[in-house]
């Protein structure tokens, strides 16, 4: 089964998911796309980290996310990536910033792919972006374009979606 858990910052949509993985009964892989830019984002990190389990697998991949699904997935592992906004954000702008959208689209492409081919347990969380107010910029208002666009499509894969608000989860398929 493939899950999609949606939230805004701070929701409580990771501690779902891993609360998740943990009840599942399987070998847990945890997928951290996140990369520690600056001090805050190191502190995000290092809290997330202390927050898992010792005995699970951390694979830290920042864009290749079809690679490590296709090498993990598997009938006792539940891979659980955490998060998809992060990894859209890798791989649309790249390390130099600049937008990469044939990047991203071959990324996107081969990652569902590799969800459509391995069913097993994989729970992914992502952040929703697009409730605010219409961003000032091009840049921006792209990156929420192609968030929700991702998250369409993802629902339309997975098996159930999730939706955390207030640390409450709510189930949307």
């Amino acid at each position: 089964m493939i899950e999609l858990v949606l939230g805004g910052a701070r929701s409580g949509k990771s501690r779902y998911a891993e609360q998740q993985a943990a009840d599942c009964g399987l070998n847990v892989v945890y997928v951290a796309t996140a990369q520690a830019g600056d001090d805050e984002m190191a502190s995000r990190i290092q809290h997330h980290r202390q927050r898992r389990p010792a005995h699970w697998l951390t694979v830290e991949q920042p864009e290749a996310l079809a690679d490590v699904i296709q090498l993990h997935a598997n009938h006792d592992t539940c891979v659980l990536i955490d998060c998809l906004t992060l990894w859209l954000s890798n791989v649309l702008f790249g390390l130099g910033g600049e937008l990469t959208i044939e990047r991203y689209q071959q990324q996107r492409d081969h990652l569902f792919d590799a969800l459509r081919q391995h069913r097993q347990r994989i729970v992914m969380v992502s952040n929703e972006v697009g409730l605010g107010v219409v961003a000032a910029d091009a840049l921006t208002r792209r990156f929420v374009d192609e968030a929700g666009f991702l998250h369409q499509a993802l629902a339309q894969i997975c098996d159930r979606v999730t939706w955390v608000v207030a640390g409450l989860p709510q189930r949307l398929k």
